[in-house]
């Protein structure tokens, strides 16, 4: 039972023709595909559970696990996850590693200690920041935040492998360095995170 409410990100036309009038090949592509939806969990905490589960893992393996985790589990709440025990979640198909991490993670919310709304009012680097010294969280755990549940509209993941490959098939590279990826990311600012929704389409096409 799904438990966890979903939406898609919002963009539209501004956002579209932005990127079409900025990067032709990008262009290109998108016209060729029509509009991609991008479904996301506005709600903080489930987001981050979620994008925790998907650290290393095939999005096939993250839906699998994430529908278990409901069925098992109930509510993706804090409340709901600190009474847990770390081999419960971990018996959903997660790494002990992942399962104490978010079993950590509700129990700090739970006593006050982590206050995850707090994550509106910052800027996107302090959000990896914050997201980055909690443990078991790195820079793209706290990116897949922002595109996957802030909807924050201007984040191209470097670490994220798909966004990378999405890059060197549209633009038929072979390699791709920190330098070329720059250079893409500051062309399609503002709507980075538009072209990184068409990026992943593109990579598993």
């Amino acid at each position: 039972m799904q438990t966890v409410m979903t939406k898609n990100f919002d963009y539209g036309e501004k956002e579209i023709n932005y990127l079409k009038n900025v990067d032709t090949v990008l262009g290109a592509a998108m016209t060729q595909m029509g509009k991609v939806e991008r479904i996301i969990i506005p709600d903080l905490f489930a987001a981050l559970v979620h994008a925790i589960v998907g650290q290393l893992i095939s999005a096939k393996a993250v839906q699998t696990i994430w529908a278990r985790m409901q069925e098992k589990l109930g509510v993706i709440t804090p409340q709901n996850i600190a009474v847990q025990t770390a081999l419960d979640i971990q018996s959903c198909g997660i790494t002990m590693k992942k399962a104490t991490c978010i079993l950590n993670i509700a129990q700090t919310i739970e006593q006050g200690l982590l206050d995850l709304q707090e994550l509106y009012e910052l800027s996107d680097a302090q959000v990896i920041q914050k997201l980055s010294s909690l443990q078991g969280i790195g820079p793209w755990t706290a990116e897949m935040m922002l595109i996957n549940c802030m909807e924050r509209p201007d984040v191209v993941s470097w670490g994220d492998m798909a966004i990378r490959r999405g890059m060197m098939k549209l633009y038929h590279l072979d390699t791709l360095t920190k330098q070329q990826f720059e250079e893409y990311r500051r062309v399609y600012s503002p709507y980075g995170s538009v072209a990184s929704i068409y990026l992943w389409s593109i990579s598993f096409r």
